[in-house]
């Protein structure tokens, strides 16, 4: 098959994979267009996305409006005489305008089993709700928030262990492969879109920072999926002797105390009460420090049995 004449639109390193695939397969990108570079680090010197740097390495054209919707900026985009827009977490929503423009339309890397986890952070939710499964879609996209028709779609389990970044990693490297599959099929003619159900809805609402605080009690396989889940960002945490600590990595233990008050420490290995079983911190970060081992933690920050773990820093 030709290559395709393809715009690429998307910002993260989830979105990556998908471009550098399209590539390979001989696609004509003809412009990238990513997010705005934006401060970062301690400096807060400008950073470019990892889209944007992927693409200029690659001699792309990269685009960063703030919105893609100004008359020429459309204007622009129509005059790329595209076949079609491949979209992979950009962060804008799009207008009628530019979705209409690609002769064959826009297509779509959603990191879900759509409908399920429609939204911003379907990874995250997937892993926190106890999940057994999620995978990969590839939509037509429509006006509505990853409410079009699917072309492909591929599961992959979620195992105990999986975190939100190993999760993300498996399924941005499957997406490349399934979008260059979907975009010969489509050119030929010999694919077709299903519509979303109208059951099995759900939406990956955006992780907000304050959802990231342990509540004690709470059942402790609630906590450990929410551990994993926050991994590596934000970061669930909880209050520790008046120093906020983050938990990278919590395992579920059966609490032989089931009268324990919640967030009591009840012996040296960091297990802690929950609302129903316990958790025991396997790996912590204090602030402006590394993340380091249960034992390392404690031959710096003794904690002892007993002690109890309130929610805030009065602690």
């Amino acid at each position: 098959m030709t290559g395709l004449k393809l715009a690429f639109l998307g910002t993260p390193d989830f979105a990556v994979p998908t471009l550098a695939a399209l590539l390979e397969a001989g696609h004509d990108v003809r412009a990238v267009y990513s997010q705005p570079p934006r401060p970062a680090g301690r400096g807060h010197s400008l950073r470019k996305s990892p889209v944007h740097a992927y693409a200029e390495d690659a001699g792309l054209p990269v685009f960063t409006p703030k919105r893609l919707k100004k008359p020429v900026q459309i204007e622009q985009f129509r005059a790329l005489d595209l076949d079609a827009a491949v979209v992979v977490a950009y962060g804008q929503i799009l207008s009628k305008d530019i979705l209409d423009a690609p002769r064959l339309g826009c297509f779509n890397v959603h990191a879900s089993l759509l409908p399920r986890w429609r939204g911003a952070a379907p990874i995250h939710r997937a892993i926190m709700a106890g999940d057994t499964e999620t995978g990969i879609s590839i939509m037509q996209m429509d006006e509505g928030l990853d409410t079009g028709p699917v072309l492909l779609m591929k599961r992959t389990p979620i195992n105990d262990d999986d975190t939100t970044l190993s999760l993300h990693d498996r399924l941005a490297s499957m997406g490349g492969p399934m979008m260059v599959e979907v975009l010969e099929k489509v050119a030929l003619g010999t694919i077709n879109a299903t519509a979303q159900p109208e059951t099995g809805i759900s939406y990956a609402h955006k992780i907000d920072k304050a959802e990231a605080e342990i509540d004690w009690a709470q059942d402790a396989a609630i906590l450990a999926r929410k551990v994993r889940g926050l991994y590596p960002f934000p970061g669930a945490y909880t209050w520790i002797k008046g120093e906020r600590v983050k938990l990278l990595a919590a395992r579920l233990i059966p609490q032989e105390n089931p009268n324990a008050i919640p967030g009591t420490v009840l012996d040296d290995q960091l297990t802690i009460a929950c609302g129903n079983n316990a958790l025991r911190l396997e790996q912590i970060q204090r602030p402006g420090r590394a993340a380091m081992d249960r034992d390392t933690f404690l031959r710096g920050f003794p904690v002892i049995a007993g002690q109890l773990l309130t929610p805030h820093k009065s602690a």
